[in-house]
């Protein structure tokens, strides 16, 4: 018998849902009802400086009024925030490679390096600190601490040249070189963050999340993710569903940064919710 599918609603709480995150769920959930897929709520929190307790309260008041149906892992609200002796447990897994070495580097220094940002608007890490010492990474901030600690330098996971192949059931097939996008993975930046690539991975596998269904925006991670989850000892690649995503009137993905209309604001100002489900139907919502 095949495997349970089981996915993930995995919003960042930095901000309001807007009818961009909604035309993703909306996706999302279609496609998880059509193969059977349990959906799984995770809060992706790792940017401890830009989340708030007001917005992830907002993302599950515009959970329940949308009535889309979802799980807890292990029957409770997962935060990243409160895990994380889980990412403590993954770094020391791959720092047994000793392929993890401490970066210093800035942002502004990579910028340096790489004045040209790749297609997906990351800058490839030049490796100015990967040959600069042999040092072992510091042991990880303590679990019982409430929030990361701030080191003297950020964790990468050396990165070698070789292609990643996987079938996307919206893209068709992708081959990517995470070595030639990014260089270097970061693991963990200079304020004790977890880094996106890394808390997700990680989750992914812990959580047996089999089935990934994400905007097209981040088709570009999917190969460095892979590989990490190879390295952590993941088996089996995942299904991926990387739909379209909705664009403003001047051709920009709808984003909380350009503050486009959220979901709570439409709400009170009237809307139901099969209105703003037609309106994202009216916009070009994402389709298989």
């Amino acid at each position: 018998m095949s495997e349970p599918l089981v996915t993930r609603f995995a919003p960042s709480p930095t901000g309001h849902l807007h009818l961009g995150h909604l035309a993703h769920m909306v996706y999302l959930w279609e496609t998880a009802e059509k193969l059977g897929a349990r959906v799984l709520l995770r809060m992706e929190d790792h940017d401890r400086g830009r989340c708030r307790p007001e917005y992830e309260d907002s993302i599950l008041e515009d959970l329940e009024w949308l009535g889309f149906p979802y799980e807890h892992p292990d029957g409770k609200l997962y935060r990243q925030s409160d895990h994380p002796e889980r990412y403590e447990a993954a770094l020391a897994r791959l720092a047994e490679t000793e392929n993890v070495f401490p970066c210093t580097c800035s942002r502004k220094q990579i910028a340096q390096d790489s004045p040209v940002p790749n297609p997906d608007g990351e800058r490839k890490y030049s490796g100015r600190c990967r040959h600069a010492g042999t040092s072992p990474p510091p042991d990880p901030p303590s679990s019982s601490a409430p929030q990361p600690a701030p080191q003297a330098h950020g964790l990468r996971l050396r990165l070698s040249p070789g292609l990643e192949t996987f079938e996307d059931a919206v893209q068709g097939p992708q081959s990517q070189d995470p070595h030639q996008q990014i260089g270097d993975l970061l693991l963990r930046d200079r304020e004790g963050n977890w880094s996106y690539q890394f808390a997700v991975t990680v989750d992914d596998l812990e959580q047996g999340v089999n089935l990934i269904i994400r905007g097209e925006d981040l088709l570009p991670s999917t190969g460095r993710q892979l590989r990490l989850a190879r390295l952590l000892g993941r088996q089996n690649q995942p299904q991926f569903h990387h739909h379209p995503v909705l664009h403003d009137s001047s051709g920009n993905k709808l984003s909380k940064r350009d503050r486009s209309a959220t979901l709570r604001e439409l709400r009170r100002s009237g809307y139901t919710t099969a209105q703003l489900r037609a309106d994202v139907v009216s916009l070009g919502p994402p389709t298989d």
